[in-house]
């Protein structure tokens, strides 16, 4: 059994909205995920599909695994720093603007 991740930290996208898109290709084998996130129209899949081709590159150079059998393992979005910035609003009053950040931490094995 081998595991191969890669990892991508301070992405300007929130965990929520990251989330969605990875529950969709846990599990799947790595072909069927960049397929399903070539043709998915958020935002998050472009930057899932990048940290996936890292991922099997990796496990390809690092390791010498054959490609026809990685799976997407696992597939952790976690919260990172949010950036504070404010809106002004009517009466001298303010709005918040929370800008979240995520870091993405993408496992696959050969199992």
């Amino acid at each position: 059994m081998m595991e191969v991740s890669a990892k991508l930290k301070f992405v300007r996208l929130s965990p929520q909205k990251a989330r969605l898109v990875a529950d969709q290709i846990r599990g799947l084998p790595v072909e069927r995920a960049v397929e399903l996130l070539t043709f998915s129209d958020k935002k998050a899949a472009g930057i899932l599909k990048k940290v996936l081709e890292s991922a099997i590159a990796n496990a390809e150079h690092n390791e010498g695994a054959d490609i026809d059998e990685l799976r997407v393992q696992t597939v952790l979005i976690d919260q990172g720093p949010t950036h504070k910035r404010f809106r002004a609003r009517a009466r001298g009053r303010v709005n918040h603007i929370m800008k979240r950040t995520s870091h993405i931490t993408l496992t696959v094995s050969d199992i």
